[in-house]
C-alpha cells in the first residue's frame, strides 16, 4: 500500500534559505576561508556540489540527503519504516477484506461492520462464544540488518561484533555447552515422528492413562466429552483425562508421547546435537544474542544521535510468523444434529482461523512500528539538528552544504513518518475489531 505523500515545505527555522547560503555560514562559522582546488568567488558551484539539494529526498526514496552517515542513517530509517507500514497496512487490510467477504460484506468495510457481521454469524450457529487459545506471534528481526544499520550510522561499531539484547527466546548452537545468563534458560527443541516429551508439545500427545487434554481428544474420554462420533467415542474437547490422542493446535503442556515438536528445559549437559538450542529470556529479563532473536531485541549500543534510528531499521526489518490458534466452541440448540451446518460452520472457522492468524502477526508487527516510527519523530533534532550543529567546529564545504540540505529535508520526513503512523494507527483499530467480536 502506498501512502500519501505530503508536500515538500521549508522548515520555519529556514525560510527562504538555500543550501548555499546555509553551507556557507557552517563554513565560515568555522573558520574556513577557501577550500583547496576552488575559487573563492562561486565555491561550491565550481566544486559540482548540490547546492539546491535536487537530488531529492524520503519522498523520491533517497536517504543520501547529507552524505554524512548519522544524518543519512536517520532518512533511511524513515524511508525503511514507511516502507515497512505500507507493507503491513496491505496484509491487514487484505486479511480484513477476506473475513469480510466471508460474511456476506464488501472489500473495504469497516472494521465494525465486519465485527457486527461476526457476531451474527456466530449467535446462530453456537452457544457461549468462542474459546480462542493463540501462542504470541513469533517475530524476529534480522542480526544482519541490525549490525549494518548500527556500523553505517556509527564509525565505531564493529559490523562483526555486534550483539544485543534479547528479551525473548536466542537461537545458540546445540550439542555445546551453552551458558544462558543469570536471566536466562536453556531449553531444547526436538522434531521426530515421535519423542518422549516432558515439556510443551506441538502435534499430538498421548499417555498411557490418559492426558489433560488442552486440545481435540480422539478416542477415549474418561471424563465428560464435548464432541463425541456416532460410535460414542470422544472427538472434541474432554473435560476429564483423554486415553486416547490428544490433537494440539497450540503448544500445550505433556507428559508422555508427542508427535510433532517438544520443547523442554535442557538436561545437565545441553541439549542434544539434533535438537535445537535456545536461551529463553525470564520475565523482565533478557540474554546477549548474536543470532535470530524471537521477541523484542534491544540495538546494540550506539552514538546517541543514531539509537532511535538504528531501533526503527531493526523494528522494519521484524518479520512475524502468524501463531497457532486453538479454537473451541459448543454447539447452539439449532445447530444440535444438524451435521451439514455443522460442517458449513467448521469450514468458515477453519478459513476464520487463517485470516485472523495473519492479522495478529501484522499487528504485532504494526505496534513495534508504531513505536520506533514514533521514536524518528521524537529524536528528528538529535538526529539530523544536533549533528548538524556539531559541524560548525571542523565542517568543510561539501559537509556544510549537506548539513544544510538535511535540514531543509527535515519537516519532509517528519510529515512522512506523521502520515505513516496516523493510517498504521486506524488499520490496528480495524483489526482490533475482530478481536472484539470472537473474544481473542
Amino acid at each position: 500500500m502506498q501512502h500519501s505523500s505530503p508536500h515538500r515545505s521549508s522548515p520555519s527555522f529556514v525560510p527562504r534559505l538555500t543550501a548555499t547560503t546555509l553551507g556557507l555560514g557552517l563554513l565560515v562559522g568555522a573558520g574556513a576561508g577557501t577550500v583547496q582546488g576552488c575559487d573563492a568567488g562561486n565555491l561550491a558551484e565550481q566544486c559540482g556540489l548540490d547546492v539546491n539539494c535536487e537530488a531529492g529526498g524520503v519522498l523520491e526514496g533517497n536517504a543520501s540527503v547529507s552524505g554524512i552517515a548519522s544524518i543519512d542513517s536517520f532518512f533511511g530509517a524513515v524511508i525503511d519504516v514507511n516502507a515497512k507500514v505500507g507493507e503491513v497496512q496491505g496484509t491487514i487490510r487484505a486479511e480484513l477484506d477476506a473475513i469480510a467477504v466471508s460474511v456476506g460484506l464488501q472489500p473495504g468495510a469497516a472494521g465494525a461492520e465486519i465485527r457486527t457481521a461476526i457476531e451474527g454469524r456466530l449467535s446462530g450457529a453456537i452457544s457461549g462464544g468462542l474459546t480462542i487459545r493463540a501462542e504470541p506471534a513469533r517475530c524476529e528481526a534480522s542480526v544482519e540488518v541490525v549490525a549494518s544499520a548500527a556500523a553505517e550510522c556509527d564509525a565505531s561499531v564493529d559490523p562483526g561484533e555486534v550483539s544485543f539484547a534479547c528479551e525473548g527466546s536466542c537461537e545458540v548452537e546445540a550439542g555445546v555447552a551453552v551458558d544462558c545468563g543469570a536471566e536466562a534458560e536453556l531449553r531444547c527443541t526436538a522434531q521426530a515422528p515421535s519423542v518422549s516429551c516432558s515439556g510443551m508439545c506441538e502435534g499430538t500427545c498421548s499417555a498411557m492413562g490418559g492426558v489433560d487434554c488442552q486440545g481435540t481428544c480422539k478416542g477415549g474420554c474418561d471424563g465428560v466429552c464435548a464432541v463425541e462420533n456416532a460410535d460414542g467415542t470422544c472427538n472434541g474437547r474432554c473435560d476429564g483425562d483423554c486415553t486416547g490422542s490428544c490433537e494440539l493446535e497450540v503448544a500445550a503442556s505433556c507428559e508422555g508421547n508427542c508427535e510433532g515438536t517438544c520443547d523442554y528445559v535442557a538436561p545437565e549437559g545441553g541439549c542434544e546435537a539434533t535438537a535445537q538450542a535456545h536461551c529463553d529470556a525470564q520475565a523482565g529479563g533478557s540474554v546477549e544474542c548474536e543470532a535470530g532473536c524471537s521477541g523484542s531485541a534491544e540495538p546494540p549500543s550506539v552514538s546517541a544521535e543514531c539509537e532511535a534510528s538504528v531501533e526503527a531499521k531493526a523494528s522494519a526489518s521484524v518479520q512475524c510468523t502468524p501463531p497457532s490458534l486453538a479454537i473451541t466452541w459448543e454447539w447452539s440448540a439449532m445447530l444440535q444434529g444438524n451435521a451439514m451446518a455443522q460442517a458449513e460452520f467448521r469450514g468458515w472457522i477453519n478459513g476464520f482461523r487463517g485470516h485472523y492468524a495473519a492479522i495478529l502477526a501484522a499487528t504485532a508487527q504494526a505496534e513495534l512500528l508504531l513505536e520506533s516510527g514514533q521514536g524518528l519523530v521524537d529524536a528528528a533534532g538529535a538526529a539530523v539538528l544536533d549533528a548538524a550543529g556539531d559541524l560548525q567546529g571542523d565542517a568543510n564545504l561539501r559537509a556544510s552544504i549537506g548539513a544544510a540540505c538535511a535540514i531543509q529535508e527535515l519537516p519532509v520526513a517528519g510529515n512522512v513518518m506523521a502520515s505513516a503512523i496516523g493510517e498504521l494507527g486506524a488499520s490496528v483499530s480495524a483489526a482490533a475489531e475482530i478481536s472484539a467480536a470472537v473474544g481473542g
